[in-house]
């Protein structure tokens, strides 16, 4: 069973939900949770249930409890300063403390091909919809809930008139479908530095054959050490050969100490520029 969650304290999510149930045909069955309906649908052979919480989706540390499924999306809105709008994905969990949920040091699994297949139909669906002003992006791994499932979030962003927006919650509904149902399967990778949203990244992964599990960002390399490297490499569903550095976004002082860390993990060293 794959489980999708959506937030009753969240615009953004309530909107991708409803884009789901209404756009898949979802049915409710006579069971709850949290006191909201608890919807249905089998597509691709297999089974996808949706439920609403009360909580923020970064405090749903809870959930496996509840459920027993092989994948988790949180279907939820983005928000930063810019206010870019922005269609994004990540894995949550903490790769240094834990100041928004989630346990520290602790990611959940990261679902690298799920999440490429997320990228891809946001692309999609970006040209369908006619969302011109809106990126397409991975964001590095933040946040709660640390799952020991594999689990993403699925996002728009990046201010009230994203989260409302009905074409935007359209676009993710569809992503988060697709995620599901298409089967293709390349392999995964470690991204190692650069912003906390890496278009570089993004791009690789849309123009080549492979798919970005964890992602560290240069703003935790200086607490990155070789425990913490470790943990997302066996945190990843598929099995991870390659760290992907995006080498000017490393700080000069952080180089030769992550290439070590890598080596120490004995991965393939790859940067950005290898390739075109």
């Amino acid at each position: 069973m794959i489980l999708i969650v959506a937030s009753e304290k969240d615009v953004a999510s309530r909107n991708i939900a409803q884009k789901i149930i209404e756009g898949y045909n979802f049915e409710g069955l006579s069971e709850t949770f949290m006191n909201h309906s608890v919807y249905c649908k089998n597509l691709g052979g297999k089974e996808i249930r949706l439920v609403t919480i009360e909580d923020e989706p970064i405090f749903a540390q809870y959930i496996p409890y509840f459920f027993k499924t092989e994948l988790i999306i949180f279907v939820s809105r983005h928000e930063s300063r810019s206010g870019i709008p922005t269609l994004s994905v990540h894995t949550p969990g903490n790769l240094v403390s834990a100041e928004f949920g989630g346990l520290p040091r602790s990611v959940s699994i990261s679902p690298a091909n799920s999440m490429r297949r997320v990228l891809l139909e946001m692309v999609i669906q970006k040209e369908k919809l006619g969302l011109d002003d809106f990126n397409v992006s991975y964001e590095c791994t933040h946040h709660g809930p640390s799952l020991d499932v594999p689990a993403m979030f699925v996002e728009v962003g990046s201010s009230l008139r994203e989260w409302e927006n009905p074409k935007a919650g359209e676009a993710v509904a569809h992503a988060a479908i697709a995620s599901i149902i298409n089967e293709s399967i390349v392999p995964a990778v470690l991204g190692i530095g650069g912003p906390h949203y890496n278009q570089r990244f993004t791009e690789i992964s849309l123009e080549h054959n492979v798919a970005f599990g964890h992602i560290i960002p240069k703003y935790v390399l200086q607490n990155l050490d070789s425990e913490i490297l470790r943990h997302c490499i066996e945190r990843t569903v598929e099995k991870v050969q390659t760290g992907v550095l995006d080498w000017k976004g490393i700080g000069s002082k952080d180089r030769g100490r992550v290439i070590g860390i890598l080596k120490e993990n004995h991965l393939e060293i790859r940067k950005t520029k290898d390739f075109h």
